[in-house]
């Protein structure tokens, strides 16, 4: 007999009701047909010799479902089990882990056994969750919870417990073990038992190998278990010793169904138990309502040749069946005939699913396959002969495949697999009855994901010109989906050839004509580069991929990502005919270079672009990784080049140089060294005089953003220069030196010409043309004093205006109301990393003997960052920690095209069970739980957006600023992402403005 750690997943779709057939044949010794895939390969000539390709090459390959999303574990999946909103996990460290189907995070995980969890088993009606394990413990779950409700052991020494079933008829539990047996408890009146003796309990009781004692030995105590999830948590059950079938199987009962109505010898509205075992053998049971009389043989199929049964799966009276090297079994359970043996090309089937017509298989070799079945009533097709072939492969994952489960949401067929390579993969089958994969226009959430993912493909990189075509058809897609939703549209040219402008103009109902209110979106459609040249990024930058809950790819989340979702929120409306309002978008593509041609490309098209009441633009992110955010300012930005030219060509300093020449490169340190003094205050004169105060609704703002961050973690205080250290970066102004360039190569040379490139960063009411007369004078006043030979000049490299906006006009109220609406309440729990944010260094004593010299002589602090307040971001260790439930502000099944809006307006908080609102499985406390979402932090900040106070200015509207990542999402860096539940959100937030905001 031979040990494997398979999935042992039982699910709805193996209770389905049996079609009956009338043939009264006995059991047959004839051969039944084999069907191997060296036939099949000429069906599907995509799967062939699936090794050969490289596994990027298997992400493009366009024969295989589609790849939904990646979950990314640090332990081998052994176990899956699905129910309507969450995927359940088994692992070998013997935790249970949750994931969202709605969003595909990381909802919660428990430590529910010490030894590998095994088989996982949602009951029919999922309102239990039983999972067994290597421990000897079967435990049953609240699905919604995880609290345990029941722990359930054998008083012998089973070993692994393989398999589990439960009958909700019987209101009994039924498990497979590794000592060939099948034990049984009943579930009723479990609470009135007397309590079991812990002494028998398997963490307790003695070995018999593994604690015997030698003659003269001696034996250490055993520790309690400590540690362990839920341990003091809901009824402790001990099956009776009568209630057991010794040697079930002649080997270990590695899988088990519960079943109804699938033969004749058990009545159709009865559960029947089906095992498999090592044996080789599979056995079908009569379930007793008698607990004592338990289980009865009523049928065996096959023969006893130690080939073991890994999985099974049925579909009405068909049976089949999964065995070592490459076999699946098809066996008749009316007439108790194997009908058709399949052979894969090589490894062992080690999971079996059935859906929508269909068997999936997954293997040994990683590989997933789809095979055709004989199908009558809804799944009948005529594209292929009846008889059983493998239609595709792909290759799933680079481990073995041990674990798969079935399942539709939100109208999308899944197929889930689990591997050892520690990962889960969910596909979209979706279609696979017709054997094609078709669009689905209902499914607009889906449309969302497949549009970005197609959006993202294209290298819209505007700083590079040799990526100028591809700038183009990313423009042109994006206008053609526009088009598609029915907007009108127009590509807006710039001067000098640059990228153009994507115009696009949704029309609100023509009964409100006269009085609607006119809305622009701005966005842009460029990207910076994305270069993986030290192979940091996880995926291939321009192909989109979704892992653990995030979509990642260059522009998911600036700009490319927002703009989906803007455009999804209006689509919204424009289906649901509730789109009072005209929205128009412009969607530029030279905003990552500095907008060049834009504000000439708008002021040439004002006419067609029309009057505008309202901006909004959503290319930012929040402050953290937890509280929603709205920007209501921006610094300005004025960029220059400060060149020193000489008129002596580059001479050798030994040969040439003298005091007596003017070095260029040391003129331009001695004027640009003037630019600044203490406490890096910029020198120019008057620089500062415009600044506006602060007044105490701003200040009362930055007190409630440093609230919020220090009570997620307090090692960002003191509170007084965290609040110190923020304004620093968004309400004041600053200077940069970003590096230096001379003529001629390296070496010990004089360079004829040394430059510098300089930026200043500006703040609301400092007029950028105001700077750059004062800078040029007082450069050129300080260049005077050198008395130098040499040239000076400077250039202006690029400029933008500072943005203020009004936390308290129309659009940000409106804007805060959807945010607070959608996202719900935020938990107030404390990080559980350790961040470095800015410290206090304090001064060391002077008659300190390990004072070091170069101790800080002032008690200044080190500034925030964003890196600081987010705790840094490695997207390298892809096993993320629980995450925040409350991003589910609605249903699973209600988050898709904005149905939960409609449906649960007024109707509950939008509460998840698992997880809360927050990281705590315990959820929130119910003081927290009351009222409408926190409201969101208003924030400004220290970047700037070239556009936003350009178009307030031209035409005369205010604007508000959305942004929909979070502080980790890594744009412009490596491995840039966005949280597929703030793609969704964001979708919501702009469905819920575009229409509210006209009736204000």
């Amino acid at each position: 007999m031979t040990s494997i750690f398979g999935s042992r997943n039982s699910n709805s779709i193996a209770q389905s009701t049996a079609s009956q057939t009338n043939n009264p044949n006995s059991p047959s010794t004839n051969n039944p047909p084999a069907s191997t895939e060296d036939e099949n390969e000429q069906i599907d000539s995509s799967s062939r010799d699936p090794s050969q390709r490289t596994s990027s090459e298997d992400d493009l390959d366009p024969s295989r479902p589609q790849l939904l999303h990646h979950l990314q574990n640090d332990s081998s999946i052994l176990t899956l089990a699905v129910g309507s909103k969450y995927i359940y996990a088994g692992t070998q460290d013997g935790e249970i882990i949750v994931w969202s189907l709605a969003s595909y995070e990381l909802v919660s995980r428990i430590q529910a056994h010490t030894r590998s969890v095994l088989s996982l088993f949602l009951s029919a009606d999922g309102k239990l969750l039983f999972s067994s394990a290597g421990d000897a413990i079967v435990n049953a779950w609240c699905p919604t919870t995880l609290v345990r409700k029941y722990h359930i052991y054998s008083t012998y020494d089973v070993g692994d417990v393989f398999s589990v079933a439960y009958s909700p008829q019987f209101e009994t539990v039924y498990l497979g073990a590794q000592n060939t047996s099948i034990q049984w408890v009943s579930l009723r009146d479990s609470a009135a038992r007397p309590t079991p003796n812990p002494e028998r309990h398997p963490d307790r009781r003695n070995h018999r190998f593994f604690d015997s004692v030698q003659h003269g030995g001696t034996s250490t105590p055993r520790p309690r278990q400590v540690g362990r999830a839920a341990a003091d948590q809901g009824d402790v059950l001990e099956i009776d010793k009568a209630h057991m079938k010794q040697y079930a199987h002649f080997g270990y009962v590695y899988c088990m169904l519960m079943v109804r109505g699938v033969c004749r010898q058990v009545d159709a509205d009865e559960d029947m138990l089906i095992s498999g075992g090592g044996d080789g053998t599979i056995k079908l049971w009569k379930l007793s309502k008698d607990q004592d009389e338990g289980i009865n043989e009523i049928e065996r199929l096959g023969e006893d040749d130690a080939e073991s049964v890994l999985s099974l799966a049925v579909d009405g009276s068909f049976l089949y069946s999964s065995k070592l090297e490459g076999v699946i079994e098809l066996w008749d359970l009316d007439t108790r005939q194997k009908l058709r043996v399949i052979r894969t090309n090589k490894g062992d089937v080690m999971t079996l699913q059935m859906g929508w017509g269909y068997l999936w298989s997954g293997g040994s070799t990683g590989h997933a396959r789809k095979y055709s079945t004989v199908q009558y009533g809804q799944y009948k097709t005529s594209n292929f002969s009846q008889k059983y072939q493998c239609v595709k492969r792909w290759k799933a994952h680079e481990g073995r495949i041990l674990a798969s489960a079935v399942t539709t949401f939100r109208g999308q067929q899944l197929y889930i697999t689990g591997a050892n390579d520690c990962s889960v993969s969910i596909w979209d089958i979706t279609g696979c009855d017709t054997g094609t994969y078709p669009k689905r226009e209902s499914l607009q959430d889906d449309q969302l994901i497949k549009s970005l993912q197609d959006f993202v493909a294209f290298k819209t990189i505007s700083a590079r010109p040799d990526h100028a075509e591809d700038c183009r058809r990313g423009a042109t897609f994006l206008r053609t989906l526009f088009k598609k939703h029915g907007a009108v549209t127009e590509m807006l040219t710039t001067e000098a050839h640059h990228n153009p402008i994507v115009y696009a103009k949704f029309k609100g109902n023509p009964e409100t004509a006269g009085k609607r209110k006119k809305i622009l979106f701005y966005g842009h459609y460029d990207v910076v580069p994305a270069d993986d040249k030290q192979k940091k990024w996880i995926i291939d930058p321009f192909h989109m991929k979704g892992v653990n809950g995030y979509l990642y790819g260059r522009g998911v989340s600036d700009n490319k990502g927002p703009i989906m979702a803007a455009l999804y929120g209006v689509v919204d409306l424009v289906h649901e005919k509730a789109l009072d309002s005209d929205i128009t978008f412009l969607i530029e593509g030279e905003e990552e270079s500095g907008s060049r041609g834009f504000k000439d490309a708008v002021r040439k098209h004002k006419e067609l672009i029309g009057d505008i009441d309202y901006i909004i633009l959503a290319n930012s992110y929040w402050l953290d990784d937890e509280v929603p955010c709205l920007t209501y300012g921006l610094r300005g930005v004025l960029h220059a080049t400060i060149r020193v030219n000489s008129k002596h060509p580059d001479v050798h300093s030994g040969v040439d140089g003298s005091f007596m020449m003017d070095e260029p490169l040391f003129d331009l340190t001695a004027i640009l060294a003037k630019l600044k003094g203490l406490h890096n205050r910029i020198q120019i004169p008057g620089f500062y005089d415009d600044i506006l105060p602060i007044t105490p609704a701003e200040e009362a703002r930055y007190d409630d953003i440093v609230s919020t961050l220090l009570r997620r973690n307090p090692e960002l205080g003191p509170a007084e220069n965290l609040k110190q250290s923020i304004m620093a970066r968004w309400r004041e102004p600053n200077l940069t030196v970003h590096r230096y360039k001379v003529s001629g190569p390296d070496g010990s040379l004089v360079s004829s010409h040394a430059s510098a490139a300089i930026s200043l960063r500006l703040v609301p009411n400092q007029e950028v043309d105001d700077v750059i007369k004062s800078l040029s004078k007082f450069l050129q006043d300080a260049f005077a004093k050198l008395d130098t030979h040499n040239h000076l000049t400077i250039s202006i490299d690029n400029q933008a205006d500072a943005w203020l906006g009004d936390p308290e006009n129309e659009i940000f109220r409106t804007l805060e109301e959807a945010i607070m609406e959608v996202w719900g309440p935020i938990t107030n729990h404390t990080r559980r990393s350790s961040v470095q944010g800015p410290k206090y260094v304090e001064k060391e004593k002077e008659n300190s003997p390990t004072s070091p010299i170069s101790a800080s002589p002032s008690l200044k602090p080190t500034p925030a960052t964003t890196t600081s307040l987010t705790g840094g971001s490695d997207h390298t260790s892809l096993a993320t920690a629980p995450v925040d439930l409350a991003s589910l502000s609605l249903d699973a099944e209600d988050i898709s095209s904005g149905r939960g809006e409609k449906e649960n307006e007024g109707s509950g908080n939008g509460y998840d069970e698992i997880g809360g609102k927050g990281r705590d499985r315990r959820g929130l406390s119910a003081e927290n739980r009351t009222g409408m979402g926190r409201k969101p932090l208003y924030i400004r900040e220290g970047g700037s957006i070239p556009s936003i106070r350009f178009l307030e200015k031209e035409f005369g509207a205010p604007a508000a600023h959305l942004p929909c990542g979070q502080a980790s999402d890594s744009a412009h860096l490596d491995n840039e992402r966005i949280r597929v539940n703030n793609l969704y959100n964001s979708r919501l937030i702009f469905r819920k403005v575009f229409r509210e905001l006209p009736r204000k």
